[in-house]
């Protein structure tokens, strides 16, 4: 049988030369298939094709990208807290599909509230040449962010506010939801609120605890010290820090709130394992799978991640296809409160 040009092993890196020769075509055939052109017959499509999976030729995305007239990788990155966190998958999820509608494929990592980390995954994709960044920002990288930013890379920060040059940002009202769930508890009756928050070097604890402050002065009731743990990073250490207050404190708390979803479920446990799960109140900012199939199921302020990425890629994807607005967008999505019984518990 006699033997096709291009049928021999090949060892190496396959090119559109290997490809044109096996194909019978010209070199620049090949390319105008390989990128997309029009003008080529449909035969030819098909004879390039074929020797491209025959070969196994793989396009090489980023050399074509050096080649383009705007310089574009049709990739987008996103670096998020933690992508294990059920906020973050879903705000994830609406990122890639609306990137997905462009053609546009999405790079993420998490930074695990590092900066050092967030520093390294912004020097790793912005080396990657993508063409825009979204980012849940630590707060310790604002000046990596401005200097991207002025080097043309477009940039949105979600769910914490920072003020850079260009830089839009899409955030919840988190103050305004955690005064109004406080106030809930405040209106039923209760008197002794325990409060657990995040690190207080996030915007978004920051925002959180002030909406708490602020339920109590507006009800002209005084906040005790001793029901508030902040600066804490995970479920395992909210139980302990609520376990801590239940056990310690002469006067308990009646009520909780809980002012992110981790904390919220390390709360749960341990009201769960004391048996107070029925009895004392609890309120959680930002809801998490199965809340609703607890007894009681627990009541949340509710925010919306699918449309916060949603949103976020909207502002990136405008300022990548041209609208370069001068100044710095800031979009606030509203929360909402789900009743489920939990925040619904009487005081004693």
């Amino acid at each position: 049988m006699a033997k096709i040009p291009g049928d021999e092993p090949r060892h190496g890196k396959v090119t559109m030369r290997d490809v044109a020769q096996r194909a019978g075509v010209g070199l620049a055939t090949v390319s105008r298939v390989i990128n997309g052109k029009p003008g080529v017959a449909a035969d030819l499509i098909e004879r390039v094709n074929e020797a491209s999976r025959a070969l196994g030729y793989r396009h090489d995305v980023t050399a074509s990208s050096l080649r383009r007239a705007d310089r574009r990788t049709a990739t987008i990155a996103l670096v998020l807290e933690d992508v294990a966190n059920p906020f973050s998958s879903a705000l994830h999820r609406a990122v890639e599909d609306a990137a997905r509608a462009e053609d546009i494929l999405v790079l993420t990592g998490s930074s695990d509230e590092h900066p050092e980390r967030e520093h390294e995954l912004i020097d790793t994709f912005t080396l990657r040449r993508v063409d825009g960044l979204i980012v849940v920002p630590t707060g310790g990288t604002d000046g990596q962010l401005a200097t991207v930013r002025r080097q043309g890379t477009p940039i949105v920060c979600v769910d914490r506010l920072v003020e850079l040059d260009r830089v839009d940002t899409v955030t919840v009202d988190n103050r305004e939801g955690t005064r109004a769930a406080v106030r809930r508890l405040l209106d039923l009756g209760h008197r002794r609120i325990a409060y657990l928050g995040d690190m207080r070097a996030i915007w978004t604890a920051r925002e959180r605890y002030e909406g708490y402050l602020e339920a109590h002065a507006g009800a002209g009731r005084p906040v005790d010290e001793r029901l508030v743990r902040r600066d804490i990073r995970s479920a395992e250490a909210a139980e302990h820090a609520i376990g801590e207050i239940l056990t310690a404190v002469d006067d308990p708390p009646t009520a909780v709130f809980a002012a992110q979803n981790l904390l919220t479920i390390g709360t749960l446990r341990t009201l769960q394992r004391l048996g107070l799960h029925d009895r004392v109140a609890l309120i959680g900012f930002d809801d998490f799978p199965l809340a609703d199939m607890l007894r009681p199921g627990v009541s949340v302020v509710s925010q919306d991640p699918a449309e916060i990425g949603l949103m976020a890629a909207r502002l990136l994807l405008g300022r990548i296809n041209g609208g370069d607005h001068r100044h710095a967008r800031h979009a606030v999505v509203p929360t909402g409160y789900i009743a489920r019984g939990s925040g619904e518990i009487p005081p004693p």
